[in-house]
């Protein structure tokens, strides 16, 4: 039986399949943890990677660790996140504020509609 970690989404077993020898068991355990291990070198590698534009770095920040880019521009964790990303704290920065003016920019911009086919007279 398997199941889903709240926290971070990854699926954990409970025990040992059934009919399942120890030996076994712990050889399986051993090679998911070995693959858990990879998936995350490749994705610590990702974000650092120059192939990727600041706001996918930081985005794959956000997802290891579960956490979103602080809104506030003097937060300690911009550094944190400027160094693990391998970006200057004013890429950071200028993320937090493309987010900023996006989330403005969609509050209430909607295109309008057009109702023109309603009314034939116009």
């Amino acid at each position: 039986m398997v199941f889903e970690s709240r926290g971070s989404g990854r699926p954990f077993g409970v025990g040992p399949h059934a009919g399942e020898l120890v030996a076994d068991y712990r050889a399986r355990l051993a090679h998911e943890h070995a693959e858990m291990q990879e998936r995350r070198q490749a994705e610590l590698a990702e974000q650092v990677s120059i192939r990727n534009m600041p706001s996918e770095r930081i985005r794959i920040w956000e997802r290891l660790h579960g956490l979103p880019l602080p809104r506030n521009p003097t937060h300690n964790l911009l550094s944190v996140i400027a160094a693990a990303t391998d970006l200057q704290l004013e890429q950071v920065l200028e993320e937090q504020r493309l987010r900023r003016a996006a989330a403005k920019g969609t509050v209430g911009s909607q295109a309008p509609i057009e109702t023109d086919h309603l009314n034939p007279s116009i």
